[in-house]
């Protein structure tokens, strides 16, 4: 009796593989390696154009090319008046607020009613040419609106600089 022969054939796939991942990744080197040179060839034409052709100095502006603003002095503190608003609706707030900016240095500070009680935020407002002073007392008195005096007479200021109105925060 013949016996078949059984089909030993079979195809070497591990070695098939091995064989494309290599190929493969020679190809990938030189891609690489082509685009690197790619894009090279213009950093190297402008560090070479930057070598040749160094950049010029800058020239320094002159003193009276600078638009200068004449600063004025601060004034001291003593020197200025504070009239401080109630705009929360909290009784004693603005008396309160008054002495803490007397024991700061501040002259005259005198405390009223504002016209409202519903201001969200405190303020220092001011008057012309005051900027600097108002900006000084909002650091003092630690609060972040700076603004000039809008919506209050002259006569309601009564000889006051500088405003500060005290909202609820």
């Amino acid at each position: 009796m013949e016996h078949a022969q059984p089909l030993n054939t079979s195809f070497p796939w591990r070695a098939a593989t091995i064989v494309v991942g290599v190929v493969a990744s020679i190809e990938l080197v030189a891609l690489i390696g082509i685009g690197a040179a790619h894009l090279a060839r213009p950093l190297r034409a402008h560090a070479t154009a930057a070598v040749t052709h160094p950049a010029r100095a800058v020239p320094k502006p002159h003193p009276r090319s600078v638009a200068s603003v004449p600063l004025e002095p601060l004034r001291p503190r003593m020197k200025l008046s504070v009239l401080v608003l109630n705009g929360n609706g909290v009784n004693g707030a603005a008396g309160s607020e008054a002495t803490t900016l007397q024991t700061l240095g501040y002259g005259r500070s005198r405390s009223e009613d504002a016209p409202r009680h519903d201001y969200a935020r405190s303020m220092v407002l001011y008057v012309p040419g005051y900027v600097q002073e108002a900006r000084r007392l909002a650091r003092d008195a630690r609060l972040g609106i700076v603004a000039p005096v809008d919506g209050i007479r002259t006569a309601q200021l009564k000889g006051s600089q500088l405003v500060v109105v005290l909202g609820d925060s």
